[in-house]
Order: C-alpha cells, then structure tokens, then sequence
C-alpha cells in the first residue's frame, strides 16, 4: 500500500462548502482558508444552542507502546463507519503540534485508508490556531516583563513570577532560562523557561472555554505572579487580555475539514494528555453536538491519561455526559507490555500476549468505574495471527465487553463497520451511567491521590513539603474545589515509563504543583515528565524535505 502521505495526496476531496452543508452550515456562516479547509463562524455557533444534544462517543486506548495502536486512525474510521451504517455522525479531532511532527511521535491525521485531510497542512500550520496562542501566551510574558521595567504598580514582585514562555517545538535547551540580561536597558534579570505551547495555559483555556465571554473571563483569571503577602497578581491587572483576546479571536472558532470518505471533522485546539488534560475543544464537541445524531472524539494516548481527564475536567467543566467509550489496544502493543521487545513484537508469544492482557483490563476497569460502558477496537496488523486475535477476544468475553477487530487501516469505513455497529448497540441497550471520580470538595491533594489509587492502582502520592504547602495555598486562595490535571508518563500506569503491563503497590512521586486558574485545574507533575520535550537522537526532522516539485515528503 502507499505511504500515508500518497494516500493523502491522491484523495478526492470536495470543497469544503460541500462538506459545511452536511452539516446545514450555510455558506455565508462558512469561513474558508483555502479550498479544503474552514472556520465556522460564530453566528452559526451560536445558532445551535437550542437544538438537541447527540450522542458522545469517547476513543480512548492502553497504554502506548513503540509497537503503535491507531487511536486517532480508529476514531477516523469509526466515524466514517458510522456514516457508512446511515448514522449522522461529526467526528472531533485535536490538532497535531508541531513538537511531536518533527520530533519522534508523528503527525495526528490518521493513517491508510483512515485519514483527515488535506494532511500536510493539518500536521503543520493549519489554519493558525496554534500561532494565535503562543502569540497570545507571549504577549502577556512580554507585557509582564514590561511591567516590572517600568516599576510594576501592582507591587509584582520580579522573584515571584510564575507564567513562563511557550513555544511549538521541542527544545531542551529552552526548559530553564535566565532573561533580562545585559544591564537595566534590557529588562528585570529573572529566571524562566519556555514549555512547548501545548501546554500552555490559554492552549488550555481556549479548550476548555464555553463561548468567547468564558474565554475571556477565564483569561482574566490566569495568574501570573504574586506580591508581598503572597497576594496573586492577574492577567486582568497587567491589562493584557484584551490584545489577547483580539490575538484569539479567529483561533476561538473551530475548523472544518474532512476524512479522505468526504465525511466532516471538527479538528480544534490540541493539549498533550500527558502535561495538560488532552482533549480538543469544548466549542468543537458541544457544537457537535448538536449538528449531529452520534459524535465520535478522541483523548490522548492512554485511558489513565487522555480518558481520565476528558471525564473529570472537560465533562465535569463542560456538562458533558458521554454515551459509551471504545478502547483501542492492538497484539503488538499488548505483547510488549507482556515484556515482549518491539523487534520481537511481530512473532507469535502467547505467554507475552496473555501477560500483557493486564493493561487491556486495566483500561476496561477504569472506564467501567466512571459508569461508561465498553467496546474494545482491536486495531488489527498484518503480523496478528487468528490465534492471537481469538485470545484477545476471549479475554474481552470473559470480561464481559464486547470486541471487534478492526481493519480500517486498510479498508477504510468497511473495515470499522462491525466496530460501529457494536458501539451503537452499545448505546442504546446499556445506558450509560456517567459520574466523576472524585467529589469537588475533596481536597486537591486527595484528589491526587484517588486518581493515583483508583487509575494508575498506586499505593500513594508521596509529596515533599514545599509542595503539599502550595496546595494548602491554593486551597486557602479559594481554588480547593478545582479538578487535578496529573502530569506523568503516558507509557505506564506508574510514573516510570518501564513499568509496563499492570503495575500496583507503586509510589507516585509529585514533584511539583502548578495552578491553571484561567483552565480550571490543578497540574501535578510527576516523575520526571517535562512540560518541554526534547528532540529523539534521530529526529522525524531529518527526513522530512520538498521533492522536486515542491511537495511535502517525509512527514506522517
């Protein structure tokens, strides 16, 4: 078969005014960038709010692996079996950050015969969103540094400013710097650092956000520092987001694209689930919603990570209530959390697969505890052989969910077809009973510890002083009721990325405490997970080039 990108290139697309009035989007309400991609506008936004919610569909997976899995490639395809079935269904998608593209992990488009398009420029510049917040997060670091230079009326004290710069790369060298050198002319000298913009707090705020009125609000709340007394200082104080907002305004809408079968996606904003809560935007998901009977959307890498805070920060934020969750696991990737190498990963061991079944499980506990019910998509490669496929499906019996192996990566909307058909029957024989994890009231570092004792299966949370006292701050700051955003590892349950399989009895070390007030969260890091990833020693970027006639090779 072709490359992804051939696959890409060659597709039949229709113009994207085509793909809006699916949907009932009229063409004035239509706002084009170029022949194959759009924003919606506002006016059509706001003109949903009456109808009636669909169905949400959550695609959520094991732990990942080197061997792959397909997560977004699967949702892809269940959403373009579900149209091939006659269901009216909207999928929503995140958009690719340009860190993982170059740097080891890939684009976010899907992959074979399951892919949104026009695949290069999703997996690069897109339509600007990603620019439009690192601009936005900059300005206001600009205009921080600004407001000390000029004696920071707010008594913002130059040792306690806490909002670092954002860029979309991955670049070690950035993650702790000092600025302001070269005398009083060039700035306050003080130490920062850059995370990648994905993890940005407004990459967050422009997610989680309801309409531009929350988006706003919630800007005004992000905190940037604190004065004598420990007394918080705002972005609102700096006088920074309206210019913010005016950066925003067109990145607040979401995009309109589509699947290489010409079904419509919703692709918007794109935190990492493993340092920020990995869910697209809620605009895209509620305006799905209401466009379509069934809406398919995804949340990143694991179901420990991705899947947990979908449910307990996006829906509890949002008002979400989600119908059923498919959960994709492939052999390979199940016989390497059995201990299997990824060299190996492709022959036959029964004893590695039946080992690393564990995670399967895990995974189908988890969901199962937030009142969700269950299919598994085994995404299916050349290398799986009947018998291990049966052994999978056994386990699924015996566990009383229902699976489906699935060869969309192939055959497109046909090779999810019986996927879909079983999340449907899912929905509407086992009503879902959908309820956070944890109560608002519980103490933040409780609920640290519920996520690490009832997802990962820890033991406990282990903090050092200095942070347990940021949360107490915190909490006396009025900020105790907000949902835990856990930064960690999304290769194990634990924080060790080699703990693989099924771990329990482990420690989860927190290292350190940052509030997102403006998000409406608390992120624990743990471990030794960075907010600013570094580049692999063979980056994805040494491949990636134009050919002769000006095209894109190299990237996927």
């Amino acid at each position: 078969m072709a490359s992804d990108i051939d696959v890409a290139r060659a597709a039949k697309k229709l113009p994207i005014a085509e793909i809006a009035a699916k949907l009932g989007i009229a063409p004035g309400d239509v706002i084009p960038y170029g022949h194959d991609k759009a924003k919606i506008s506002a006016h059509h936004l706001a003109s949903l709010r009456p109808k009636k919610d669909g169905k949400l569909i959550l695609v959520t997976a094991i732990n990942p692996t080197p061997a792959g899995k397909g997560k977004t490639t699967t949702s892809i395809g269940l959403s373009d079996a579900m149209a091939r079935i006659g269901k009216n269904a909207l999928l929503c998608l995140r958009e690719p950050s340009l860190g993982p593209c170059f740097g080891m992990k890939g684009g976010a488009t899907g992959g074979g015969r399951a892919q949104i398009v026009p695949m290069e420029d999703i997996n690069l510049h897109f339509t600007g969103d990603f620019h439009a917040i690192t601009s936005a997060h900059n300005l206001l670091a600009a205009m921080v540094d600004n407001h000390l230079h000029w004696g920071a009326e707010t008594g913002l004290e130059p040792t306690r400013v806490t909002w670092r710069r954002v860029m979309d790369m991955n670049d070690r060298n950035l993650r702790n710097v000092v600025t302001g050198l070269g005398g009083s002319g060039n700035g306050t000298p003080m130490e920062s650092g850059f995370d990648i913009t994905v993890a940005s707090e407004i990459m967050a705020i422009l997610c989680l956000a309801k309409d531009t009125h929350d988006m706003q609000d919630r800007l005004d709340r992000i905190v940037v520092g604190h004065k004598r007394g420990g007394v918080e200082v705002t972005a609102k104080d700096i006088k920074a987001t309206g210019a913010m907002m005016a950066l925003l305004r067109d990145a607040a809408l979401p995009n309109l694209v589509q699947t290489l079968e010409n079904n419509p996606v919703l692709v918007h904003g794109g935190p990492f689930a493993n340092i920020a809560h990995g869910c697209n935007s809620v605009i895209a998901t509620k305006s799905a919603l209401k466009m379509a009977d069934y809406v398919v959307t995804e949340a990143g890498f694991g179901a420990d990570l991705g899947a947990e805070k979908f449910l307990n920060i996006k829906c509890r934020q949002a008002g979400l209530v989600p119908s059923a969750a498919a959960l994709v696991a492939t052999v390979r990737a199940l016989k390497m959390h059995g201990g299997m190498s990824l060299k190996d990963s492709g022959s036959v061991s029964y004893g590695s697969l039946e080992a690393g079944l564990a995670n399967l499980g895990r995974h189908i506990e988890n969901l199962q505890q937030f009142g969700l019910p269950v299919v598994v998509a085994l995404n299916r490669f050349t290398t799986d052989t009947s018998g291990e496929l049966a052994a999978v499906e056994s386990y699924c019996k015996a566990a009383g969910v229902p699976v489906s192996i699935c060869t969309h990566w192939a055959e497109g909307s046909h090779g999810a077809e019986d996927l879909a058909r079983k999340v449907v029957h899912s929905i509407e024989t086992v009503p879902a009973n959908f309820q956070p994890l944890y109560r608002d009231e519980l103490p933040l570092f409780e609920k640290m510890q519920t996520v690490a004792r009832k997802i990962y299966r820890a033991d406990r949370v282990e903090a050092p002083p200095n942070v347990r006292a940021a949360l107490a701050r915190m909490e006396e700051a009025g900020y105790g009721k907000l949902p835990v955003c856990m930064a960690k590892t999304q290769y194990s349950f634990s924080a060790d990325p080699k703990l693989l399989g099924a771990p329990e009895g482990h420690v989860v070390n927190l290292r350190d405490v940052r509030l997102a007030a403006g998000a409406g969260f608390v992120v624990g890091i743990c471990g030794d997970i960075m907010t600013m990833p570094g580049l692999p020693r063979q980056p994805a970027a040494e491949g990636i080039y134009l050919n002769s006639d000006g095209e894109i090779e190299g990237l996927y």
